[in-house]
């Protein structure tokens, strides 16, 4: 007969030792959802050891610029969602390459467009390709425009 697998249980410290990230920011991923942990005994959190591997998974993400509920969106699409696997990693990489390639597509071009008025600082220029004209883009409301589309 063989043995139901149990998960090693490590505390929150251990996990923070283990993943660089700091223990609020580890309450702050469990506040969001993004991983769970159980009270022992004396009411301290304990994660299960393979949450490391979510961990990871977490910062790989946000390093790349994907927001924490897109990264929640994949957790979730995972079919363990406990248990990060190579294959896993492969099925996210894929699904994610387009968005990285659109981002790296997109400040590729606004490094291009700065480099006529990166020392002016200014943003007034009428020949400023990060800025329009006369305003017209003020109508479509506040913020980058023109990076938004």
């Amino acid at each position: 007969m063989q043995k139901k697998s149990v998960p090693e249980w490590i505390s929150v410290g251990v996990l923070s030792e283990r993943t660089g990230v700091s223990v609020s920011a580890l309450h702050f991923y469990e506040r969001k959802g993004l991983i769970k942990s159980q009270r022992n005994k004396s009411n301290h959190r304990q994660y299960p050891k393979h949450v490391i591997r979510v961990v990871s998974l977490i910062q790989v993400a946000q390093r790349t610029g994907f927001s924490l509920e897109d990264i929640l969106f994949e957790l979730e699409g995972l079919s363990n969602r406990t248990r990060v696997t190579l294959e896993d990693w492969e099925q996210l990489g894929s699904r994610w390459q387009s968005e990285l390639d659109r981002k790296i597509t997109q400040l590729t071009e606004l490094r291009d467009m700065m480099t006529d008025c990166i020392g002016c600082g200014c943003l007034s220029l009428e020949r400023c390709r990060l800025l329009n004209p006369y305003d017209e883009l003020g109508k479509k409301g506040a913020g980058p425009q023109l990076m938004t589309e």
